[in-house]
């Protein structure tokens, strides 16, 4: 009787367990985070041990400190940093958006309100960009996760800001000159991380992100009132568009910055024999932000159909997530003090590019683009979910609490 009772009893607790694995929410939640969890008890080891630190002031900064400051202290204590840093990504993205369905290649005019728009959107970026450490501090909710989660959503900005840059001064019209400016924008990103995986420190130049973004809003600005004619007119004496100074000011400061950079990288570093914070050579990261580059040009130049003179937007996202991915890799790489390996899912979609270009483009390329931007954005989300899960349940952070509640 009690082995058929247990027996009996036993089926409907399996079909009810057929039920929860059959829930959506369990089955939305594998799908969205890795097979295996991304970080080794080594890693999560080392994260413990990690400490934020960083060097130099930027310009325009002790002057905007004082609206930081004010900033800050209107904003209630039970707001989490994280949601903080979310919200400002959100609006980022949001605006540089509307910018992408007015403009798909980057040469045709938006409403005058897009702009203004996006001029907003990346100074409520900017504000919020800048706060969210300090309200970690005022609440005491600092964490190598907070971190971490501030330097991911900055990289996936930084791809919509530099999307959204060229497209405000119609740079579809000069495709090279825009591939460069994007490019250049995503590897400036990268390199300041790769020289703290050397050093240790996040090191700002006299002009660095704060200003850069400033000179970005007016450049929204001036698009908002001077519309195309602006960009189009011709500089007195040069005879060169006016939309051609954000690209040479952009190549300027990419020969700066990586000077600064390289300097860092090839003399700064603080393992054994002046390797990596890991022990790693100095040049391993160049593989990563290298294939990315390397194929994205291979692409663009090979393609029979002028795949990035037609859907820019779209392949930049592609490539931007990709990059995005990688920089948060060498973020992890740096708290952790481990290697970055080079083999990585997030090349999947440039990889399928590249093999269809190879086989005579069997498949339409603008198609091959749409599922390797879907590949690159997922492959991204669900590597960042992943590490933020795992980092929260290793610290004892409840996730949901770290967005929604600091405490």
């Amino acid at each position: 009787m009690n082995t058929a009772g247990q027996q009996q009893g036993g089926a409907p607790r399996s079909r009810r367990g057929l039920g929860r694995d059959r829930d959506p929410g369990q089955v939305l939640r594998r799908l969205m985070e890795l097979p295996s969890p991304p970080l080794s008890r080594h890693q999560l080891k080392r994260l413990e041990e990690h400490r934020y630190s960083s060097a130099g002031r930027s310009l325009l900064e002790p002057l905007m400190q004082r609206y930081w400051e004010w900033l800050v202290g209107q904003v209630p204590s039970w707001i989490a940093p994280n949601l903080i840093t979310i919200i400002g990504l959100a609006t980022n993205v949001f605006t540089t958006l509307v910018l992408v369905y007015y403009c798909p290649t980057a040469t045709e005019q938006a409403p005058l309100w897009a702009y203004l728009l996006c001029a907003v959107g990346l100074f409520v970026y900017q504000s919020l960009d800048a706060i969210d450490g300090k309200q970690a501090r005022r609440t005491n909710s600092s964490s190598p996760l907070g971190e971490l989660f501030d330097h991911g959503c900055d990289s996936l900005s930084t791809v919509f800001v530099v999307l959204g840059t060229s497209i405000a001064v119609q740079l579809g019209t000069n495709p090279d000159w825009m591939f460069f400016c994007c490019f250049a924008g995503m590897f400036m990103f990268y390199c300041a991380h790769w020289q703290t995986y050397v050093s240790g420190t996040l090191r700002f130049g006299i002009i660095d992100v704060t200003e850069v973004q400033i000179f970005i809003i007016a450049m929204y600005l001036l698009a908002a009132v001077g519309g195309s004619a602006l960009w189009q007119s011709l500089i007195p004496l040069l005879n060169v568009q006016l939309k051609m100074v954000p690209a040479f000011c952009t190549l300027l400061g990419a020969v700066f910055s990586c000077t600064n950079y390289f300097r860092v990288i090839f003399t700064g570093g603080v393992g054994k024999n002046g390797s990596t914070i890991a022990g790693t050579s100095v040049l391993s990261p160049v593989l990563h932000i290298g294939s990315v580059i390397i194929l994205a040009v291979m692409i663009y130049k090979k393609s029979a159909v002028q795949l990035f003179e037609k859907h820019p937007c779209l392949y930049i996202l592609a490539f931007g997530f990709v990059s995005a991915k990688i920089t948060n890799k060498l973020v992890v790489a740096h708290m952790t003090k481990s290697e970055m390996h080079l083999h990585d899912l997030a090349f999947l979609g440039p990889g399928l590019l590249f093999l269809d270009q190879y086989f005579n483009s069997f498949i339409d390329e603008y198609l091959v683009l749409w599922v390797a931007l879907i590949l690159s954005f997922f492959d991204l989300v669900r590597y960042c979910i992943s590490v933020c899960n795992q980092i929260a349940c290793h610290l004892h952070i409840f996730a949901a609490v770290t967005v929604l509640h600091p405490n």
